[in-house]
C-alpha cells in the first residue's frame, strides 16, 4: 500500500541564486555554489524525484507512476505519462530574466511545452518586487522597439511584494522575479522558458545566456495588462474553528489553497484525493499510514488511495495544499 511520500530535493545552480534555502530551511546545499532552485517534486527527464522515506525509499516518482498510477493519482493514466506538476522553491538573490512560457496554442509549433504557474512569496526582503504582465497601453510594436533599444524592462508591470503574497501566471504572461525573494512555485510539468531580456549579464560560464526573441514574441499575450496579486482574504473552514483557508489558484490545471491552523488543532484532509502539502511555517504532524513530522520548506505527496489523513499542530502553523483538477465524469448516454 502507498503512503505519504517525501522526496530528496534536486538542487539547481543558477547565476541569480544564493544560499537562503540553507539558512531558512536547513537544506543541505552543495558547498560554495549559488543555488537558485530546489526541485521538491519532479518528474522531468533526468530530474526525477527520489523517495526519501518509508519502505519505498530509493524508488522514484517515475517508478511510482509506472507501477501505481491509479493509486497515486486516483484516475487512470498511461504509464508513459509524466506527473502533471512540478514543485520548486526558488531563491532569487538577483533578478531573474524577463521571460515568458508558451501558451498551449503556440507551444507545440514552437517545440516547447505550456507552463502555467503560481508563486507564493515565502520570504521577501524590503523593496522586493515582481514583474508580471505588461503596463497599460504597451503594444507589440512598442515592445519590439524597446527590445531593439535595450529598454524592454520599461514595458513590464512591477508589483511590490511581501511574504504571504501570491501571483498567478498563466502561460503567455510575461514575468520575472525580482531580487531578494524566496518563492514556492507550483507549476505545470514543463521546463520551457523563453528569455526576453537578461539584464546584459553573463551566465555561470561567463558568456551571455541565450535569448529567445522570436519564440517570446509568438508567446506573449499582448492584451495582458497590469495583473494584480491574489486576494489574501482568509475564511474559517467552519464557524468557531482555529483553521482558516484562502484559495490562491482555482484553475482547470490545479487548485492551490493556503491554510492557517491554530495551536492544538486537527484538520482532516479530503480522502481519496492526490494532494501535495508544503509547509510555510510551524511544525505539522501528518497522520496517515504512519506519522510524518513536517517542517518549513518540506513537501509531502499524499496518494489518492488513502482513505484517511489528518494534520495536527502543537503551535500555530501554515501550509499550502495543492490538488489536481479531477477529470470530468464520463456521461452515459
Amino acid at each position: 500500500m502507498l503512503y505519504p511520500f517525501t522526496f530528496h530535493p534536486i538542487f539547481k545552480q543558477r547565476v541569480w541564486g544564493g544560499r537562503e534555502l540553507e539558512r531558512l530551511y536547513g537544506k543541505g546545499l552543495p558547498p560554495s555554489a549559488p543555488i537558485g532552485e530546489s526541485w521538491e517534486v519532479s518528474d522531468r527527464p533526468g530530474d526525477v524525484s527520489v523517495i526519501a522515506n518509508g519502505p519505498l525509499a530509493g524508488k522514484d516518482l517515475r517508478w511510482l507512476l509506472e507501477q501505481h498510477s491509479s493509486e497515486l493519482l486516483g484516475h487512470s493514466t498511461p504509464p508513459e505519462a509524466r506527473f502533471p506538476l512540478l514543485i520548486k522553491i526558488l531563491d532569487a538573490r538577483e533578478k531573474l530574466s524577463l521571460q515568458v512560457h508558451p501558451p498551449p496554442a503556440k507551444a507545440a509549433q514552437l517545440g516547447g511545452e505550456p507552463k502555467t504557474e503560481m508563486w507564493y512569496i515565502a520570504h521577501a526582503e524590503p523593496g522586493a518586487e515582481l514583474y508580471a504582465g505588461l503596463k497599460q497601453r504597451v503594444t507589440r510594436a512598442g515592445f519590439e522597439q524597446k527590445l531593439r533599444d535595450g529598454s524592454v524592462a520599461d514595458c513590464f508591470h512591477r508589483i511590490p511584494v511581501q511574504a504571504g503574497d501570491a501571483m498567478f501566471l498563466p502561460s503567455g504572461r510575461v514575468h520575472a522575479i525580482g531580487a531578494g525573494l524566496v518563492i514556492f512555485e507550483i507549476q505545470q510539468n514543463s521546463d520551457t522558458t523563453y528569455r526576453v531580456f537578461d539584464w546584459n549579464r553573463a551566465g555561470l560560464d561567463g558568456k551571455p545566456r541565450p535569448l529567445h526573441l522570436r519564440e517570446s514574441l509568438e508567446s506573449i499575450d499582448f492584451q495582458d495588462f497590469e495583473p494584480g496579486l491574489v486576494s489574501n482574504e482568509f475564511r474559517p473552514i467552519s464557524p468557531g474553528t482555529e483553521i482558516r483557508s484562502q484559495t490562491l489558484v482555482n484553475d482547470p490545471l490545479f487548485v492551490v489553497q493556503r491554510y492557517r491552523i491554530g495551536p492544538l488543532a486537527t484538520f482532516s484532509l479530503q480522502p481519496h484525493r492526490m494532494q501535495i502539502l508544503g509547509v510555510i511555517s510551524g511544525q505539522l504532524e501528518l497522520r496517515a499510514t504512519h506519522l510524518n513530522v513536517l517542517l518549513p520548506g518540506q513537501f509531502v505527496l499524499i496518494p489518492a488511495c488513502l482513505a484517511q489523513a489528518s494534520i495536527s499542530t502543537e503551535r500555530p502553523a501554515s501550509f499550502l495544499l495543492v490538488q489536481l483538477r479531477l477529470p470530468d465524469p464520463v456521461q452515459k448516454e
